[in-house]
């Protein structure tokens, strides 16, 4: 419980703010619409469903804002150059854009249902006013279109008795464009499901691209004002708490009540958008700049387990530890940019990364890299971008742990300290690093048992074995397999991987673990790194908060996980 203060409880205030400008802005403008005279006749006809509607706008509205800033990758990079000097629990809410990204999501879905529910209660309530003959209030403020000539009398949009709901919906912007965005909002949300952006990426990154339509449609949705309220002067004329009541004497000339005046709404949703819509679109501009500067692809090389490495060089390319790239290959769609974490280390003149087969996009391109007598393809690059395993030098004790192809931003981290400790870099603060990668098949091993070895043979000549403690556990293995392992064991290599380290069959028991490196180092801060599963992540998040404490003098735990 102790860690789970530390680790969240900045997030925890950050979204508790996130909310209550939810609750302050949707309470105000509730209130704003049931209390104001301003609209007193227009409730008349619509009741609370009016209020309903234009606060749910204003969240909808606010939300809209944020939507885009947890995307903005260069200035999210840009926050954490500025921010490397702050505190690590404020540096980490960085690495939650994407969680914070879908929350609002979740929001913008919640006030457009709110939204389009009150709406078709309107719309009710405007038909059946209209149609009224009672002569009631509501029915008279609704046939004010016919007694008068200019624009600003009606209030009633439904401007005859035959006139339907879908026919007032599909003829006026607010209608339309109020379908339209909601189609989009319905395509984006669905396709950005779990299942479906992992299984079918290509789905989801096309149709999150609607975001466009979205933006637009919202920015013209308040233009036609078919919510409209009492004007100024017709409010100073002809208050609604003095004529109200006298409404059936509006038609009489020496009547001090006149008819009510009335003007639609202005449209808002533009004035909330605008600000960080032009920030995204520099966004855009630089990303699209960036990814036209010549690559230059200078070693390809393929790995088991069908992964292919490459290596290139670029003008002005800078990188730190654990970041990532986005990278294109117009030859096999010029729209689709796919992430990929950097393997290789700082101090390298050039930058890698290793790509494994997992969709049809990745796997065009490792045929497209296979083809011997075809020219080889173009690669765009837009990054890189920082991720939370930039901080893995700020701690005292660092926990890496990888899963299958999640190895890659470790990759980087373990090049970058062999580079350290072959130059004698003493500004290094680490002290132990403990590396556990969890592999489904044994050929996955085979590209990194080098660096890993290089890595052995370093630590042993500077007298630091005990700063690289690594695990490799192989999670799919048969008997043949394990009674080979078992027959060699008492080899002075690993029979799989070559290695000092013995490799283990199964999946690590994390409890014990955790508890031998609280042990090991009782006053030190630990930070956890993984590049896995969602499963992986909850069971190392609930060690972390088992093992620590608040108190300063003990361990504490950061977990710490990649997204991107």
């Amino acid at each position: 419980m102790g860690n789970w203060v530390i680790n969240y409880w900045l997030s925890v205030l950050f979204l508790a703010t996130w909310l209550g400008l939810n609750v302050f802005l949707f309470v105000h403008a509730f209130l704003s619409y049931e209390k104001a005279d301003k609209y007193f006749y227009t409730r008349e006809i619509l009741g609370s469903a009016l209020a309903w509607a234009r606060a749910s706008a204003r969240c909808l509205n606010f939300n809209s804002m944020l939507i885009l800033l947890p995307v903005c990758r260069n200035l999210l990079s840009f926050l954490r150059g500025t921010c490397s000097f702050c505190r690590r629990s404020l540096r980490k809410q960085l690495d939650h854009n994407l969680t914070f990204h879908k929350l609002v999501a979740y929001m913008i879905c919640l006030h457009t249902a709110i939204h389009i529910i009150a709406h078709l209660f309107n719309f009710e309530h405007y038909s059946r006013s209209r149609q009224a003959t009672d002569g009631s209030l509501a029915s008279i403020l609704s046939t004010l279109s016919q007694q008068e000539k200019d624009e600003d009398s009606w209030l009633n949009p439904i401007q005859s008795p035959n006139m339907t709901v879908e026919h007032v919906t599909f003829t006026s912007i607010a209608g339309v464009t109020g379908v339209i965005i909601t189609i989009a909002l319905v395509l984006m949300v669905t396709s950005a499901m779990e299942f479906i952006r992992r299984s079918y990426f290509e789905v989801f990154w096309y149709t999150h691209h609607i975001f466009i339509i979205y933006f637009i449609g919202l920015g013209i949705h308040g233009i036609g004002g078919i919510v409209r309220g009492q004007t100024e002067e017709s409010l100073n004329d002809s208050h609604p708490h003095r004529c109200a009541e006298f409404f059936k004497q509006w038609d009489n000339h020496d009547s001090y009540c006149k008819h009510p005046r009335f003007e639609g709404l202005p449209a808002e949703s533009w004035k909330w958008i605008l600000a960080t819509g032009i920030l995204y679109i520099f966004e855009r501009i630089l990303r699209f700049y960036r990814s036209k500067q010549k690559v230059v692809i200078t070693k390809v090389v393929k790995h088991p387990s069908n992964v292919l490495e490459l290596q290139m060089s670029k003008r002005g390319f800078s990188m730190e530890v654990g970041q990532y790239i986005f990278v294109n290959c117009p030859s096999i769609s010029y729209l689709e940019w796919h992430p990929f974490t950097l393997t290789s280390a700082p101090e390298e003149d050039f930058f890698s990364i290793h790509i494994r087969a997992v969709g049809d996009w990745t796997e065009s391109l490792i045929r497209a890299f296979e083809q011997k007598h075809s020219p080889m393809p173009r690669i765009e690059v837009d990054g890189p971008f920082g991720t939370v395993s930039e901080d893995v030098f700020q701690y005292e004790v660092a926990v890496l742990v990888g899963a299958g192809i999640g190895v890659t931003p470790f990759a980087s981290i373990l090049k970058s300290i062999w580079y350290k400790f072959w130059h004698a870099d003493h500004n290094l603060k680490t002290q132990t690093i403990y590396f556990y990668w969890i592999c489904r098949e044994t050929g996955a091993f085979a590209w990194f048992s080098d660096l890993l070895a290089s890595l052995e043979h370093e630590m042993e000549e500077l007298g630091k074995v005990d700063f690289l403690n690594y695990h490799l556990f192989l999670t799919g293995w048969d008997t043949n397999i394990a009674g080979h392992a078992t027959l060699n064991f008492d080899k002075a290599t690993d029979i799989l991987t070559g290695l000092k380290q013995k490799t283990s069959f199964g999946r690590p028991m994390w409890d014990n673990e955790f508890s031998t490196i609280a042990n090991a180092h009782p006053k030190s801060v630990v930070g956890v790194f993984l590049c896995g599963p969602q499963t992986l992540a909850k069971s190392l998040s609930k060690c972390c908060h088992q093992y620590s404490s608040l108190d300063p003098r003990k361990v504490q735990f950061y977990f710490n996980k990649e997204n991107f």
